[in-house]
């Protein structure tokens, strides 16, 4: 019998803290609050839904409001890439402003149908501004930051060389129950050789 050497993908197992509702277990958005107090005058900062970093310098979350922007001005953002078609709310135009941060735009619709209509050259568009590193600290979003992001996301993993089982752990992770086998599918079936070709600068990229 012959054997082959065969390359195996890296399989990553990850821990993430995930922000849900705009809460931790440590503390809760205030009603009008932009930094809470606790009981012993310690102040903290109010992240995002689903708020996680990716790997250096790249971060993901769910929409940002003005009770978050306290904390992402501690992330000291660079860019935002923004996954949903519509306009940006003036009030997060003004942060970007203030703060010297670029908005990517790639507008991808939150269809719940098959997998197809999630558009392919859209992600690989995407992936090209994640992976250049002038663009870092760079934040990641689109609604809920589990449909859209996730498959950026999981698409971007892929070119890390994680094997699908974390691929689609990670996504799961932060979609929960609402997790949609099409967009799993649409992970799986991505080609990364498009954007292949354009280095890897990241704690997680093969030969690390």
């Amino acid at each position: 019998m012959k054997v082959e050497k065969m390359e195996v993908d890296m399989c990553k197992t990850i821990e993430v803290a995930v922000v849900e509702d705009g809460k931790s277990s440590e503390s809760r958005v205030a009603a009008a609050g932009v930094v809470e107090t606790d009981k012993d005058g310690e102040e903290h900062y109010v992240p995002p839904l689903n708020f996680a970093m990716v790997d250096n310098g790249v971060f993901r979350s769910g929409f940002p409001d003005t009770a978050n922007f306290t904390f992402l001005k501690t992330l000291g953002l660079r860019s935002i890439l923004y996954l949903c078609p519509e306009p940006y709310p003036e009030s997060n135009t003004e942060f970007l402003k203030s703060n010297g941060i670029t908005l990517f735009q790639f507008g991808i619709e939150g269809n719940k149908e098959p997998f197809v209509n999630i558009p392919e050259d859209t992600i690989r568009d995407a992936l090209k501004v994640v992976l250049d590193v002038r663009n870092h600290p760079l934040l990641i979003h689109c609604k809920r930051g589990k449909h859209r992001t996730g498959c950026l996301v999981g698409c971007f993993r892929k070119l890390q060389r994680w094997c699908l089982s974390s691929v689609f752990d990670e996504y799961q992770r932060f979609a929960a129950a609402k997790a949609r086998v099409t967009d799993q599918r649409f992970m799986e079936l991505f080609d990364v050789s498009a954007v292949k070709h354009i280095s890897m600068p990241f704690s997680c990229s093969k030969g690390r």
